[in-house]
C-alpha cells in the first residue's frame, strides 16, 4: 500500500536542515554527480556553414545552442504528430 507524503514548505525544509546541521548522524554520505558526456556529430562543411549562418541570424550564443533548440522544436512536432496519429488509429479500431 502506498502512502502519500505531505509536501513540506521551503521554510519547513530550511528549519529541518538548520536543526540537523551539526548532527552528523542525520546526514548520509555525500553523493557525487557526474555530468553526462556530450555527443558530437559530423556535418558536411556546406551544411555546417548554413547552420552557423542561421544560428547567428536567430541570435543564439553558439551553433550548439541553436541546434539544441531546433532539435527540441522538431522533437515536439514529431511527438505531437505521433500522438495525433495514435489517437486516430485508436478511434478507427474502436
Amino acid at each position: 500500500m502506498k502512502t502519500k507524503r505531505k509536501a513540506l514548505s521551503e521554510e519547513a525544509i530550511d528549519r529541518a536542515v538548520i536543526a540537523q546541521a551539526d548532527d552528523e548522524s542525520a546526514w548520509d554520505r555525500p553523493v557525487r554527480a557526474h555530468k553526462a558526456k556530450g555527443t558530437s556529430i559530423s556535418l558536411p562543411a556546406a551544411l555546417a556553414s548554413r547552420a552557423v549562418f542561421f544560428a547567428r541570424l536567430h541570435r543564439h550564443a553558439s551553433l550548439e545552442d541553436w541546434l539544441e533548440h531546433i532539435i527540441q522544436e522538431r522533437l515536439d512536432i514529431e511527438e505531437a504528430a505521433f500522438a495525433g496519429f495514435k489517437k486516430e488509429l485508436l478511434a478507427k479500431n474502436t
